[in-house]
Parts: structure tokens; C-alpha cells; sequence
């Protein structure tokens, strides 16, 4: 196989990439040069972080960030994995307080019911992730 073909083998996955994730892509980059803008110019930084986060999510940018992210080879499953572990942290730990508060306010049924409803939930998840390695599509 020539250096072209070999090439041209590699670069099909990233233009498929690209003709997929092309719109998310854009507005990221828009948004990051609205940002470098608007730092230079001094607008207040909380306004900024606001709209960056009110952007990311409407337009997936922060899916699209992850996966441009994940793209680099080694570093990037890495680096995806350290930058999303925290925030299911910061949303189990939410998820706590609300059920303390909860708690107190009387509803200590709802909220047993709904953490029995997240076990089944999570156990469901597991047994079909074991049944599916168990079982091969192809």
C-alpha cells in the first residue's frame, strides 16, 4: 500500500468526524473567539462564563469538545476521562443534598423509592453491559 492510500485510509474517519460534528464544532470555535473578545475588550468575566456555558449546552459544544479532545492519541481518553469524572462527583453530591432536604421535608418515601428506582437502574446497565460482552453481535 502506498504512502497515499495509507494517508488517505487515515484521513476518512476524521472527515466523516468533521461532516458530522461540523455545526457543534463552529460554534465552539465562535464561542471561544466571542470569549477571547470579550475578554479583550472587558466585559465582566462571570457574563462571559455564563454565556459559554449557556452556549455549550444548546449547541452540544462540550460533547463536541470532548470528542475533538479524545481524537489525540494517547493524552485524549485520558484527559476526557479526568475532566468528566468531577462533575458526576459535583452531580451525586447534589443528588445527596437534595434527598437530605427531601428527607427533612417529609417525602422519605419518594426519595427511597427513587433511589431504589437508580439501583434497579444501575443494575440493569451492568447486566445488559455483561450480556452484551457475553454475547457477540457479529
Amino acid at each position: 500500500m502506498s504512502l497515499g492510500q495509507r494517508l488517505y485510509n487515515y484521513w476518512l474517519p476524521v472527515q466523516a468526524f468533521f461532516k458530522i460534528y461540523w455545526k457543534p464544532l463552529t460554534i465552539v470555535g465562535a464561542t471561544g473567539g466571542a470569549i477571547i473578545l470579550g475578554v479583550y475588550f472587558g466585559v465582566d468575566t462571570k457574563a462571559l462564563a455564563l454565556f459559554a456555558l449557556i452556549i455549550g449546552f444548546i449547541a452540544n459544544g462540550f460533547a463536541a469538545l470532548a470528542t475533538v479532545t479524545g481524537l489525540i492519541p494517547i493524552v485524549g481518553p485520558i484527559l476526557v476521562k479526568l475532566l468528566s469524572l468531577p462533575i458526576f462527583y459535583i452531580l451525586n453530591s447534589i443528588g445527596y443534598f437534595v434527598s437530605l432536604v427531601a428527607v427533612r421535608k417529609g417525602y422519605a418515601a419518594d426519595v427511597a423509592n427513587s433511589k431504589l428506582m437508580t439501583v434497579i437502574l444501575l443494575v440493569g446497565i451492568v447486566i445488559g453491559y455483561i450480556i452484551g460482552n457475553l454475547l457477540p453481535m457479529g
